[in-house]
């Protein structure tokens, strides 16, 4: 069952996308918002999989919403202006839906929705948590899969986030991010740093009490001797 919410400023429009959705028992609406306020109190509770967006909302549109969100669930976008289309693609997009929405198209979304949820990399993680995401530095957004984050550098409120061959800043502090994680991939090392697990290519002790990791980048770090106890018990050494 896929956990839905439908953010959408048209009551009508609203009535009309839950009345083609009771033919697919496979997606569960869990509630609606007609504004970007109530959008964000709603995905505070419910925690969803799937988000039906429009894009023109009172005060803003659902790109400001969606950079709102501490994670972004899979994105169907659902609006009567075609020139977006590029757009939605910075974001969690798994389809993009021109109103009227037909059911043929509907129906092909919604496949998209259960091949995207069904993929490997979503099956990994804890129920709640992110497997990609979102972020905004200056001009440029990225929406990377956390597998490729090799680790997360604490910059004061903003965070410095390392993968591939970039460093983008986020403003986001470390520990609302160590809060949004899967605490079997990433682990907090220090004060300023958190990393992921899979990227840990060597652990070396120093001086008994304190350990260095290599980095597949070939980046060391150190290991905190408070966080000593917590790495060596998820390594089993």
């Amino acid at each position: 069952m896929i956990k839905a919410i439908i953010v959408e400023d048209s009551r009508l429009a609203r009535l009309e996308l839950k009345e083609l959705l009771r033919v697919h028992p496979e997606i569960e609406v869990l509630g609606e918002a007609a504004t970007i306020s109530q959008a964000l109190e709603l995905f505070r509770l419910t925690a969803p999989d799937l988000i039906f967006l429009d894009i023109h909302l009172p005060g803003g549109s659902g790109f400001e919403l969606l950079e709102q969100l501490d994670h972004l669930p899979g994105i169907i976008f659902t609006t009567a202006f075609s020139q977006y289309a590029l757009q939605s693609y910075d974001y969690n997009t798994i389809d993009y839906l021109l109103k009227p929405i037909v059911p043929e198209r509907l129906q092909k979304a919604i496949q998209k929705t259960l091949a995207s949820l069904k993929a490997p990399h979503h099956q990994s993680g804890l129920p709640g948590k992110p497997e990609r995401i979102l972020i905004k530095d200056q001009h440029r957004t990225w929406l990377v899969a956390l597998e490729d984050i090799r680790y997360f550098d604490s910059k004061g409120n903003y965070t410095q986030v390392h993968f591939a061959r970039s460093s983008p800043l986020m403003l986001r502090s470390l520990q609302q991010l160590e809060d949004t994680l899967d605490p079997r991939r990433f682990i907090r090392i220090n004060r300023q740093q958190i990393v992921n697990v899979g990227h840990v290519q060597q652990a070396a002790e120093v001086s008994g009490k304190r350990l260095k990791l290599t980095l597949t980048d070939n980046t060391i770090m150190d290991v905190s001797r408070r966080q000593v106890s917590r790495f060596r018990e998820l390594f089993s050494f």
